[in-house]
């Protein structure tokens, strides 16, 4: 048993090492010198539009994801009005929709040539000059792209949060005659703030990562800015060092978050009953209403139809060899990834659930840290590596045997997966480790009494009651790899295109036709796991209305207003 236990210890270790290599060999690139001028070249020109950018569209994101998320969040919880039971699982629909495939399908509804402003002119007899129309391909386009395919993030949290209050803190203020405005924000919202300040930091970090968006509109930020010193300047340590602090930015914003929760002392209370909703009448049920379905139009339905209309428009130009080819590709990597990561988060899992202790929770949360980091940044923290391989490999085997293999790792599918493991095995062992949780120890006391061995306990036991768990993981992955397009762009090989890469090349090539069906195809797989947690939402508040909460009237009357 010793042994077995340090042989998994030992194994855990070199996978969670295997983690970190990207960000350590990023990492290790601040302290290389540039092989060449274009390092200068770039903090002289083109870096403080990178930080400048980069810092806008994460200001704007924070702002319109909080604010939006959080008033979404405070009306479904707390309040009831037509449409509510809808809403609440209607407002993570834009958890399908990539920020990318959004600004595409908005970019050519917008456009000067595009559906809305052809009708504009056509209505008023304006030319292109008589009027101003605000520009989509902006970076105040860009931010509103993202925070309405981001919001969800905070939405989420934030419910819960909201949810899960103690009612006896809001009657104690009710009370003492607080208007319920009031109590919003001097109670319900400070209470929410750790649950918020999660969300936005999760926003924040897609936001960063974002290469499609930035790169559609002609924005500069890190991300493009990696993508073009490693391919147009041709320097690998500049862009590794772009990488670098980009990862600064992006580990400032966990430390952030991180300490605000440590500053956050309080208890909300346990929650015994519901909490009661308010009852919402007339102009305030409509603009709840509202307020709630303008994010869902906005974020998914609107995108998902313009969508569907560029696909119909040239179906026959739409669906060629190409796509089915980019279609099968995307399928064999997110399923192969799907499938390694089940395994290696319920490695890590049982692992931990084995042997408890410091180093297996060190281990699970260097491996969670891949989550964090942009896709562009695990890509160059895996080639650099992955090519001074290459390089050794050859050389020793021209050196034994006169042969020239070639690259072995770079620009393969081994490396490919590798890299989307790095990214999203986070995804799979919080899943799983939720999972675990759930299974008391007593079933492997039991089973262990019984003279059941570590493997056998978990083949016959936690496996099957795990099934629910170990699907909704690989879901979660499959989706991930499905939409991924910086680390596939860069680490793809030669002539392998994904949808992802297909979509981005078809709006490069600014066919917009032609990339409705692949892009709606990319958002219909993504749809799996968001109705998932959608019908997880629905039957929470299904089952608080069977506790038969109580409802507060407030109408028009000068009594309730």
């Amino acid at each position: 048993m010793p042994r077995s236990f340090s042989l998994s210890t030992l194994l855990v270790t070199l996978l969670a090492l295997l983690a970190v290599v990207p960000l350590l060999s990023v990492l290790a690139q601040l302290l290389q010198p540039g092989t060449s001028d274009v390092w200068t070249h770039l903090v002289r020109t083109v870096l403080p539009d990178y930080l400048r950018n980069t810092a806008w569209i994460a200001l704007g994101v924070a702002l319109g994801t909080t604010i939006i998320g959080v008033s979404c969040a405070w009306l479904t919880a707390t309040h009831e009005f037509p449409g509510r039971r809808l809403l609440e699982w209607a407002l993570i629909l834009p958890f399908a929709m990539p920020a990318y495939v959004m600004a595409y399908a908005y970019t050519d509804f917008l456009q000067v040539s595009g559906p809305l402003q052809s009708a504009l002119r056509e209505l008023t007899g304006w030319s292109v000059r008589d009027y101003w129309f605000p520009p989509i391909r902006s970076l105040g386009g860009a931010v509103t792209i993202l925070v309405l395919a981001l919001y969800p993030y905070v939405y989420l949290l934030a419910r819960t949060a909201f949810l899960e209050r103690s009612p006896a803190m809001l009657e104690a203020a009710r009370t003492l005659g607080t208007p319920p405005w009031r109590t919003f924000w001097q109670v319900s919202l400070p209470l929410a703030r750790p649950a918020i300040a999660a969300g936005t930091a999760l926003a924040l970090m897609e936001a960063l990562a974002d290469y499609g968006t930035v790169a559609y509109f002609g924005i500069p930020t890190f991300t493009t800015g990696i993508f073009r010193t490693w391919y147009s300047l041709g320097d690998r340590v500049a862009a590794a060092q772009l990488a670098s602090m980009l990862v600064g930015f992006v580990l400032l914003l966990l430390w952030l978050e991180r300490a605000s929760r440590r500053r956050a002392k309080f208890d909300a209370g346990r929650q015994q009953t519901p909490v009661p909703r308010t009852q919402l009448f007339g102009w305030r049920a409509t603009l709840a209403c509202c307020t709630c379905a303008l994010p869902v139009i906005l974020g998914f339905l609107l995108p998902a139809i313009l969508l569907l209309a560029m696909s119909l428009q040239e179906p026959s130009v739409a669906v060629d060899p190409r796509f089915w080819r980019a279609a099968g590709n995307s399928l064999q990597l997110a399923t192969m990834t799907a499938l390694l990561a089940v395994v290696l988060a319920l490695l890590f899992a049982y692992h931990a659930r084995l042997k408890p202790s410091p180093l297996a929770r060190l281990l699970n949360r260097l491996v969670g840290l891949g989550y964090a980091l942009p896709g562009v940044v695990i890509a160059v923290g895996v080639l650099l590596p992955a090519a001074a391989l290459d390089n050794l490999i050859a050389t020793w085997l021209h050196q034994t045997f006169g042969l020239s293999p070639g690259l072995l790792l770079t620009g393969s599918l081994a490396g490919l997966v590798y890299a989307y493991l790095v990214r999203f095995l986070s995804t799979a062992l919080h899943t799983v480790e939720a999972g675990l949780a759930k299974i008391p120890q007593a079933m492997d006391e039991a089973a262990r009494t019984l003279g059941s061995g570590l493997w056998r306990t978990l083949a016959c036991i936690h496996a099957p009651l795990l099934t629910k768990s170990l699907l909704t993981a690989a879901l979660l992955v499959f989706v991930d790899v499905m939409k991924e397009l910086p680390a596939t762009l860069v680490m793809r090989p030669f002539n392998f295109d994904t949808l992802a890469t297909r979509v981005h090349t078809l709006a490069a090539d600014e066919r917009l036709a032609e990339l409705g069906l692949p892009s709606l195809t990319l958002v219909l797989v993504a749809l799996g796991p968001v109705l998932l947690l959608a019908h997880q939402i629905t039957r929470h508040g299904q089952a608080r209305a069977d506790e038969k909460n109580p409802l507060h009237r407030v109408d028009a009357a000068p009594d309730t207003a």
